[in-house]
């Protein structure tokens, strides 16, 4: 009997231990934040900076968490408790919502390896940080993790965890460039700024690269601007860029230009601090400058394509100065195109048999000579085009060009033909202004008065046709039988008049 008393009271003390775990578990809560970004990529991690007592939402009995180290809680300490008895709990009550942001800035300088890191919610598309003990939490994003990315770090968030929902404050600048198009044969004018523009070879072609600012740089010590701009091969940097902040010219840009092993150009135009120029949230910053289209540039739809990307500050978190984490943005694209005419010279073909298959009607004539001109109207004048010949001296390529007005004259006639008369027309060209991937559309060439019907090919940039010259009229040669015709009839003329005059005499005589 007393064995079972015994047995039944170490039951009983079993099962009181037993219920005040199951109680302790219970009384263990733990919080999650709830990070309302949408963007994939950022890896946030959580730090205990304060932990204690939570009632509701006020936390008691605050101590050091387990996210800061020795040093920084007497650094923090020093710098936030003005008291003489230095504690966690009197940097606590020293915050306020003025100096929050600067407190979390530094006690990021001090952080342990302790954390806790989120998770990313395809459904709801935000983060989650889970199983928080009660306390005071540093929300950051993970260093390093988007250097490079066309990202912002998000600006620090500090909350004390019941659960807890926050929206990041973070943006990133956009970046765009264009250029001006212009037929000069009819316009007086340029175009506004748009995705794609075609010129001739030797023209002065405007560009401009626009940025807008993130929202939040007053949140940033400094903020860095790099353009990095890229012409092709098929264009000349003159040297002449202007860089303008809201619409005001500053010189506080470095501007420098490299021609690459390709021969491409690179032209970087950065400044370290733009807020020391007087930017700030959402600033438009400009670059235009014009580089002159040469004799590299790729006829036809490939164009002359031309980028650029913004590099910018992107860690608002970082106090000190010259702070070079940096993200980039997508580049932007324009293309600049231009074109050629092809004019093959040709007769007809003294043995073409529309019956024979594969018998030409012309075949190509050597000895010509033409010359191209371009009607310029702010001149108002008739400017020439160098031709390119074959080895032949049949074929006649002229190449960059523009759209706008034409004139072809036939400057040396071969031997025994006839010359032809000047011929006008138009080289009318159709590409996307406004697009992301600007495309040449259409190419056509009109000649006023019919004498050349185009073929276009578009890839190639051309307009081709032949010119046909006729062979004068053969004259009958002296001492042949053309002028014998002409001594018979004479000598029969003669022979009339003398038979008439005898004629005459005799009647004469008889009276």
């Amino acid at each position: 009997m007393k064995r079972m008393k015994k047995l039944a009271s170490l039951l009983l003390a079993m099962v009181m231990v037993l219920s005040m775990t199951i109680t302790a578990f219970a009384e263990e809560t733990t919080y999650s934040i709830t990070i309302n970004n949408s963007a994939e990529g950022h890896t946030y991690e959580a730090y205990q900076i304060f932990t204690g007592d939570l009632s509701e939402t006020t936390l008691s009995n605050i101590v050091w968490g387990s996210g800061i180290t020795l040093d920084g809680q007497t650094a923090l300490q020093n710098k936030y408790d003005t008291a003489e008895t230095k504690s966690a709990a009197g940097v606590a009550e020293a915050l306020t919502n003025e100096n929050a942001v600067q407190f979390a800035k530094d006690a990021a300088g001090y952080l342990t390896t302790t954390k806790v890191d989120s998770t990313y919610n395809e459904t709801s598309k935000n983060y989650t940080i889970s199983q928080l003990a009660a306390g005071y939490y540093l929300v950051k994003d993970k260093d390093g993790s988007l250097t490079g990315d066309n990202d912002s770090y998000t600006e620090y968030i500090v909350k004390v965890v019941s659960d807890a929902t926050a929206t990041p404050k973070s943006d990133v600048p956009t970046v765009q460039k264009k250029v001006k198009d212009i037929n000069d044969s009819t316009d007086d004018a340029m175009t506004d700024w748009q995705d794609s523009a075609d010129h001739d070879i030797g023209d002065s072609v405007p560009f401009q690269l626009k940025a807008t600012l993130a929202d939040n740089v007053s949140s940033y010590t400094t903020y860095k601007v790099v353009f990095h701009d890229t012409q092709s091969k098929g264009l000349t940097y003159n040297n002449d860029a202007k860089v303008c902040i809201d619409g005001k010219e500053t010189n506080g840009f470095t501007v420098s230009a490299t021609v690459n092993a390709d021969g491409t150009t690179t032209l970087t135009v950065s400044c370290d601090d733009v807020k020391a120029l007087g930017a700030g949230n959402s600033s438009v910053i400009t670059v235009e400058y014009t580089a002159t289209l040469n004799e590299n540039a790729v006829l036809g739809s490939a164009g002359n394509p031309n980028e650029v990307y913004l590099e910018y500050s992107n860690n608002p978190n970082k106090s000190e100065s010259g702070n070079n984490e940096t993200g980039n943005t997508p580049k932007d694209v324009v293309i600049v195109f231009t074109y050629k005419t092809i004019i093959n010279k040709v007769t007809n073909n003294p043995n073409y048999d529309p019956k024979v298959e594969d018998s030409e009607e012309y075949i190509p004539l050597t000895g010509a000579e033409f010359t191209l001109e371009k009607y310029n109207k702010e001149t108002d004048k008739w400017e020439a085009i160098t031709a390119v010949k074959n080895d032949e001296g049949t074929t006649f390529t002229f190449s960059g060009l523009d759209d706008g007005k034409y004139r072809l004259t036939e400057t040396k006639t071969p031997a025994g033909y006839n010359s032809i008369d000047p011929i006008e027309f138009t080289v009318t060209a159709e590409h996307d202004v406004q697009s992301d991937n600007p495309a040449l559309t259409s190419l056509s060439g009109n000649a006023a008065t019919g004498e050349l019907t185009f073929t276009s090919n578009t890839t190639e940039g051309s307009l081709s046709d032949d010119v046909v010259n006729k062979a004068g009229s053969t004259l009958p040669e002296t001492g042949g039988m053309g002028t014998t015709i002409f001594y018979v009839i004479g000598a029969i003329l003669v022979i009339g008049a003398g038979v008439v005059l005898i004629t005459r005499k005799r009647m004469s005589a008889s009276k």
